[in-house]
């Protein structure tokens, strides 16, 4: 090793909210690099995270050894980590962790990527008729016919030819330009909402964020390619953010459809960690024009980033809940700033949030009102359930519906967010219902498995003969799951096929791409499933959608429950009438006339957003205000409750606390959970608070006594 005389910083891949300082080979490698480093009795693999003198008063060891001669991540995705671990206030060993592929964390080479190209020579014959041999005809031809040719793309047989080639001069390297691309299908007919969002996305300069709201099936994703391909058809590059896997493939068809295989890839946690670590690469080097994956993919290099898309803008599953609990919707506008590129947000029933960021002018506003295809939007109905006898939890209306829907040659839906059989067994004479033993949660009954299920930490057992309360046999189900819908409509629709898509059904991306094939090909049929089916799938045969259940979100104590119901009923919704046939909606609830149905009565997401929005407001909740909640949980409450309480008395004066209050769900796998909420007029002074407040936790008594995390901008309760 050379001379040691530089001092680098490393972020260890650990929880550990410190970094560490040690020395280094001069020249110094540059943040970025990946280093083992000694650890305490053994050694840690870590990222530079800057290079400089050591601070005073610490002795540094030498670092083992320096894995890569590059930085893994160019300078803006490494401004982006730093400014999301300060942001949500994690440790910046497992920011990094989180960014990159497992392979490369676990100590892996990045793979190799051959990007040599090859053309004929000056000294290379100018047509096969000049060669006896037919390999080095073929082969001759090959290079007349391509222009270029990689090595790694000839067979066998193909490359002891080239290197006689190579040898007597007849082709020589090139340098590398980047691929380019053409559409390979025609655009679709737009239409004037269409062009005009085009319009305004192609005449913004550098970073821009927009909010691109359009009713469903009004063509959002058609502007999304019309954008990408301005782009790509100059060699550079996009990212499209989705929600979940599940909505992957159709997109992925799109997109491999208008601009070839080859240059779309997906990025998701579906893939084995080799293929993700190739994507990731390849991206980097920018062999890959356009990747589409799901929240890990914010963090996928790219060579040439010319534009980011983040469609269903509003689904809570862009946000982590484990480890380091960023937003990868947020991320995405930081990066698209980081990149000076535009972001677009696109969805049919934006986020509150998004929403008031538009009406303060922080996003320009694109709008689609009218559907494509000369679809026309569904109309919602209520179905009072008062006083009504259901069959399988169906009121007999919403069944003759179906029934209707069925003789005209059409598609039902019936939403029901909820698996199993049952939500719980309950006893008939106590009242009893039986419980999880690790969570504060019932267990759900799966019928088809004889088994009871908890869905939040996965025990499971079969269902005893007799209530633990009182000894009585008579234990009955409660309430209706998707297995009880597909039961009941099987037995009343014997004939017509059924469905079901659900994660007890559905476990594989094989099998999703198998239910969604069944879906377009059987008419008339009946689609029973959650939310895998609530959103961004185009169903052009589905004329009724039944929301089985959609009292579920009116009197939840999450603030944001509403916004969700909202955002499920017009998404859900969306899946009828989305071409000629018209669509119908039916929502079975007990409360008729609550403000926010009659809102979604009229079938606009505005009129419902600004109703919740003026809640919100006069509640002092976000977005007008910013929250932070500071989680703790442990098997034993005392040392929860203890810890929350020894940060209450540590925090500056000044700062709005509320708590310890126990989460929602209050015990869960084991761990009794609470929580302390953090409030703050804006998010600078939230985070002003914050960075007084988290540095001095690591050293309260109780602090290595549970297990605690801070949620900046939390969306579960």
């Amino acid at each position: 090793m050379s001379n040691v005389t530089s001092c680098i910083e490393v972020a260890v891949f650990s929880p550990l909210r410190q970094t560490f300082f040690y020395l280094a080979p001069d020249p110094a490698p540059r943040p970025g690099t990946r280093v083992s480093v000694p650890f305490g009795k053994g050694k840690r693999l870590g990222v530079i995270l800057a290079t400089g003198p050591c601070p005073a008063g610490i002795t540094a060891k030498l670092v083992d050894q320096v894995l890569d001669a590059e930085p893994l991540l160019p300078a803006t995705l490494q401004k982006l980590l730093e400014f999301g671990g300060h942001y949500y206030h994690h440790a910046p060993g497992e920011v990094w962790s989180t960014a990159l592929p497992t392979l490369l964390c676990q100590g892996h080479a990045l793979p190799s990527l051959c990007r040599t190209v090859y053309i004929l020579g000056a000294k290379a014959p100018r047509s096969g008729g000049e060669l006896r041999g037919r390999r080095q005809r073929d082969l001759l031809e090959k290079f007349l016919r391509e222009g270029t040719v990689r090595e790694e793309s000839l067979s066998s047989p193909e490359r002891q030819t080239f290197r006689s080639f190579l040898k007597r001069s007849w082709v020589e390297p090139a340098e590398i330009l980047p691929d380019f691309c053409r559409a390979r299908t025609p655009a679709y007919h737009l239409g004037p909402d269409q062009e005009e969002a085009i319009r305004q996305l192609e005449s913004s300069q550098g970073f821009a964020p927009f909010l691109l709201e359009g009713v469903t099936g009004s063509g959002k994703t058609e502007v999304y390619l019309q954008m990408a391909r301005k782009f790509l058809e100059q060699g550079q590059q996009a990212l499209f953010l989705v929600p979940e896997i599940a909505l992957i493939p159709q997109i992925q068809e799109r997109c491999e459809q208008r601009f070839g295989a080859e240059h779309v890839a997906v990025y998701h946690s579906g893939l084995t960690d080799r293929e993700r670590l190739s994507v990731w690469a390849k991206a980097g080097e920018g062999q890959i024009l356009l990747v589409i994956g799901t929240r890990s993919s914010i963090f996928v290099p790219l060579a040439r980033p010319a534009l980011i898309v983040v469609d269903e803008e509003h689904d809570p599953s862009y946000k982590q809940q484990t480890g380091w609990l960023y937003s990868a919707r947020d991320l995405a506008i930081r990066r698209a700033q980081l990149e000076r590129v535009p972001v677009v947000l696109g969805s049919a029933t934006p986020s509150l949030e998004t929403l008031q960021n538009a009406r303060m002018g922080r996003f320009q506003h694109l709008h689609l009102r009218t559907r494509t295809n000369s679809g026309t939007l569904p109309r919602i109905e209520i179905l009072p359930l008062r006083h009504r006898r259901l069959e399988g939890g169906l009121d007999p209306a919403l069944i003759e519906a179906c029934a209707k829907t069925l003789e005209a040659g059409s598609q039902a839906l019936f939403f029901l967010n909820r698996r199993g059989y049952a939500p719980a067994l309950i006893c008939h004479d106590c009242g009893t219902a039986i419980s999880c033993p690790r969570c504060s949660a019932s267990l759900t009954w799966h019928q088809s498995l004889r088994r009871l299920r908890c869905h939040h930490c996965g025990y499971e057992n079969p269902a005893p003969r007799h209530c633990p309360g009182c000894g009585s046999p008579g234990l009955l189900p409660a309430g209706a799951g998707t297995e009880q819908l597909e039961e009941h409509l099987s037995r009343r629709f014997p004939s017509v096929p059924l469905l079901r898509v659900d994660r007890d059904r559905i476990h594989t991306q094989r099998q999703l791409r198998d239910a969604l094939s069944a879906i377009h090909s059987q008419v008339p049929a009946i689609l029973v499933g959650t939310q895998m089916l609530g959103k961004g799938h185009h169903f052009p045969a589905v004329a009724l959608v039944g929301i089985v259940n959609v009292d579920q979100g009116l009197y939840s104590a999450d603030f944001r429950a509403g916004e969700r119901l909202a955002q499920t009923v017009l998404q859900v919704a969306g899946r009828a009438g989305r071409e000629s046939r018209p669509g119908r909606v039916i929502l079975q609830t007990h409360v008729p006339g609550h403000p926010l149905l009659e809102h979604l009565l009229q079938g606009k997401y505005s009129d419902a957003a600004m109703h919740l929005l003026q809640e919100r407001e006069a509640a002092s909740l976000p977005p007008y205000t910013a929250l932070a909640l500071l989680r703790a949980e442990a098997h034993d409450a005392g040392k929860v409750y203890g810890f929350l309480e020894q940060a209450i008395r540590s925090a500056p004066q000044g700062m709005a606390l509320q708590g310890p209050l126990p989460s929602l769900m209050e015990r869960r796998a084991g761990f009794h959970r609470a929580q302390i909420w953090v409030e703050a007029p804006s998010r600078v002074t939230l985070q002003s608070q914050l960075d007084t407040w988290i540095p001095g936790l690591q050293s309260l008594p109780m602090a290595r006594r549970v297990r605690w995390m801070v949620d900046v901008d939390p969306l579960a309760f």
